[in-house]
């Protein structure tokens, strides 16, 4: 996963079958996966066992998301994927900031943590200029993570993988990246070994669920169950263990989480990010105060038309998330203590925003994007006009307004 913000070209294809069981009727359920998600492999061997043991006939739909992965795609695109092409989606992922909330799709419960962590590749041999250099996906809640980092020289790559090679040919020292695509890399480069860390960030902890649509939702419950049997009788651990996050990255109530001996044996070593403040992820620090820059009502409303023409693809079109982080509520600006500010956001979002063509809006689109959100956590709108300017120079914590 390039997770929850990277652009995808989801166009329609036809579907390729292949069964899952060995003579699928023609009423078996057909099951999509992000095909260039790092943990495709896996959601379809999920899929095989969790649907064998719920007694359900299913048929995998080769592509019937097209060709990327998972981020990116507009509840629309699902929901007609969900209509048209297959009837349940593996591997789709969902957090607090990003549950697809507000679309036609429900949800199983999650078969795996598989958030973003830090890693880096010991004895890498690291030119002079990657020692301060922090590899991320483009476009991608790993990019959000580490923009928020000070001091850092970012090194953006298009996939995954490549985020991973990064750190592991020394081009950087650390990477912010999606787990499962480094379990994958492993995979494919047995001879790597890596350090993995926590990312602390609320856009770093994602599930693993099914998504199904409206003419398959009766089969949730049967899955739920399958889920849970398979839990109960240690089968989903063997299936998703070589993918479990290490133990000092993962909750302490998920069921599934390795020993730190298993974690070493597979070649990932924990590091502790407390040894040094090079080592750890640092938040945007949220000292300062005052008012947050005034804007007018007048330019939330233009804000709001080029939001939804814009961005509402993959955060939502009431903010909610999608793909991408949630922009309204207590994930994005919480009552206290909030770890963004607003410069910070709008520094983001005019740089890295929208995915597909960052930056193409003009400096006071993007101030008329910012004055919507400011509104829509409670802040109230004034006389004067919110400027790039403005907005870029805050340095206030961005907590919910008093109105929200």
């Amino acid at each position: 996963m390039n997770h929850p913000l990277n652009s995808i070209r989801a166009v329609s294809m036809l579907a390729a079958c292949v069964a899952l069981t060995p003579s699928p009727s023609d009423a078996a359920v057909k099951i999509c996966t992000f095909p260039g998600s790092p943990s495709a492999a896996l959601d379809r061997t999920v899929a095989q066992a969790v649907f064998a043991r719920a007694s359900i006939a299913a048929t995998f739909i080769a592509k019937g998301i097209g060709e990327g992965d998972d981020d990116g795609v507009s509840l629309r695109e699902l929901d007609k994927t969900l209509a048209r092409e297959c009837d349940v989606i593996a591997g789709f992922p969902r957090s607090t900031v990003a549950d697809a909330s507000g679309g036609k799709m429900r949800f199983s419960r999650g078969y795996l943590r598989a958030g973003y962590v830090s890693i880096e590749a010991p004895g890498a041999d690291l030119q002079d200029a990657a020692k301060r250099t922090v590899a991320a996906t483009y476009a991608s809640p790993a990019q959000l993570i580490a923009v928020q980092q000070p001091d850092v020289k970012l090194d953006l790559e298009n996939t995954s993988a490549l985020t991973v090679e990064a750190v592991a040919k020394g081009r950087a020292q650390r990477a912010i990246v999606w787990y499962p695509a480094v379990v994958a890399y492993r995979m494919a480069h047995p001879e790597r070994s890596f350090s993995v860390a926590s990312a602390h960030s609320p856009y770093a902890d994602w599930q693993l669920t099914f998504a199904f649509g409206p003419k398959s939702e009766a089969l949730r419950p049967r899955i739920d169950d399958a889920l849970t049997a398979l839990t109960n009788d240690g089968r989903l651990h063997e299936l998703t263990k070589q993918w479990t996050l290490p133990a000092d990255t993962a909750s302490a109530r998920h069921p599934d989480t390795p020993s730190t001996a298993s974690s070493a044996r597979s070649g990932f070593m924990l590091a502790d990010m407390n040894a040094s403040r090079e080592g750890r992820f640092i938040k945007i620090a949220n000292e300062g105060g005052g008012e947050p820059p005034s804007f007018e009502q007048a330019q939330t409303t233009h804000g709001k038309t080029l939001y939804a023409s814009s961005c509402a693809k993959c955060h939502g079109a009431q903010l909610q998330g999608v793909t991408a982080p949630a922009l309204q509520g207590p994930a994005f600006a919480p009552p206290s203590n909030s770890h963004l500010t607003v410069g910070g956001i709008f520094t983001y979002m005019a740089t890295n925003m929208p995915a597909d063509r960052p930056g193409k809006l003009k400096d006071q689109d993007y101030a008329d994007i910012m004055a919507f959100l400011l509104l829509s956590n409670g802040y109230k709108p004034g006389a004067t006009k919110m400027t790039a300017d403005s907005a870029r120079a805050s340095k206030l914590p961005l907590n919910a307004g008093p109105a929200h």
